[in-house]
């Protein structure tokens, strides 16, 4: 007996994984009500249809997929829902597999099969919606993907298997989804890709990052431009010149670097030495003093010794990152390094990324001890109990540092910029009041 109360024909979208899979959900959204299907996201609310977008990244990702796959399947073999469908990353890797193990399914999509998706519900996909999509985001702030798939070697990713060869987006299309996303209150966007740096050398033949920048820092209602996932090796310094000029662009940059080993550097293959590494962090100082920069670290890939490892924490220690992540190396199949024994135990993988983790805590809490007394911009995010809550421009939305305002100090408006006085710090959040 089919659950009481239920919508009929609403969709529930069910996002898991990174922000370049919740820009591919809010693309689907918008085209599902381009087409008067009425549709929500994570919505806790009776939905007879589920659609999953999944993650195939790493281990813990493609679990947490599968999780949620059979959870909806048993819903469905109770009555709760009426169709089940999954796409994304893991749905373009192991579809085979997957539909003969979870036949509740009615419907498996790779990521780049939306069309075919939309055939499901007899709706068309349509061509004329450049930059319209449903936010999923704060209304202030939104992600926006320059390219997709990924040309880069490195052992340890699935990526390309998944999203195939890099392929960026015209800057016209670009700058026009950015106009879009300004005329629904958007003040900040956040440029993502697989390689962001890589940006225009197959449209363009040159990487043409700095002249997107500079195109988008023309777009009225804009304020904030945040650079995601800069592949360090080939960087373009161009665009250094271009960020430095142009207030709009935050001076923030998120560069994985995954290791300070070259030893490791050379079995991950990543085209680049801890020397080369510590020279453009040097030129990236030099030319934005004030930059923040942000870095992943992957520990106990294949081959990682406790020296490979001491090299990393002595690299970290030493160039004191403004933000940093850790990820616990995933054996992919298909990846170069899957050929490699996976010889880090799982128990020395978690210590040694506690330690990573202990070290950049200290970091982080030196660099916000000495922000106490500055006056920063602020862009308020929501209020939570008795706190307005905010970032600078150093600070990407989920991932990196809050301010947090006492709302006793002075009524503030969510997605409003103020500027705030610095009176406390701790290790990953600030305090303040409006200055």
């Amino acid at each position: 007996m089919k659950t009481k109360g239920k919508k009929k024909n609403q969709v529930n979208v069910i996002t898991l994984g990174c922000a370049k899979n919740l820009v591919d959900s809010e693309v689907m959204m918008g085209q599902l009500n381009a087409n008067n299907i009425t549709v929500s996201h994570q919505s806790t609310n009776s939905a007879d249809i589920i659609i999953i977008n999944t993650c195939g990244f790493i281990e813990n990702a493609k679990q947490e997929s599968i999780d949620t796959i059979l959870r909806y399947a048993d819903y469905k073999d109770s009555g709760g829902i009426e169709k089940l469908y999954v796409t994304g990353c893991l749905s373009q890797r192991y579809r085979d597999e997957l539909q003969l193990e979870i036949p509740q399914v009615d419907a498996w999509f790779g990521t780049m099969e939306l069309p075919l998706l939309l055939k499901k519900f007899k709706a068309d996909y349509k061509h004329d919606l450049v930059g319209e999509r449903i936010l999923t985001t704060d209304a202030h702030y939104a992600y926006l993907k320059i390219s997709e798939g990924c040309d880069r070697p490195c052992s340890f990713c699935a990526i390309p298997l998944m999203r195939g060869k890099h392929v960026s987006k015209p800057i016209e299309t670009i700058v026009l989804e950015a106009k879009t996303l300004a005329g629904k209150g958007v003040k900040e966007i956040i440029l993502i890709a697989q390689d962001s740096t890589f940006y225009g050398l197959d449209l363009y033949g040159k990487r043409n990052l700095a002249i997107l920048l500079e195109r988008l820092t023309e777009v009225d209602g804009i304020e904030w431009i945040r650079l995601h996932y800069a592949f360090p090796t080939g960087f373009p310094l161009d665009i250094l010149d271009t960020m430095a000029y142009h207030p709009k662009i935050c001076n923030y940059l998120d560069i994985p670097l995954q290791h300070g080993s070259n030893k490791m550097l050379r079995l991950m293959r990543r085209g680049i030495t801890r020397e080369k590494t510590e020279r453009l962090i040097a030129t990236l100082r030099d030319k934005i003093p004030d930059i923040a920069i942000r870095t992943t670290m992957i520990i106990g890939h294949p081959g990682e010794t406790e020296q490979d490892f001491q090299e990393m924490t002595d690299f970290i220690l030493n160039t004191k990152f403004d933000r940093l992540g850790v990820f616990t190396y995933s054996h992919e199949e298909n990846t170069h390094a899957y050929q490699m024994k996976d010889d880090v135990p799982e128990s020395v993988k978690l210590e040694r990324s506690n330690i990573v983790m202990e070290i950049q805590e200290r970091i982080s809490n030196q660099l916000n001890q000495q922000k106490i007394g500055k006056t920063l911009k602020v862009l308020i995010d929501r209020k939570e109990g008795a706190y307005f809550v905010g970032r600078t421009e150093y600070d990407s939305p989920e991932v990196d540092n809050e301010v947090l305002i006492e709302a006793s100090k002075g009524y503030l408006r969510i997605g409003d910029f103020c500027n705030v006085l610095i009176t406390s710090a701790e290790d990953f959040d600030l305090y303040g009041a409006p200055a």
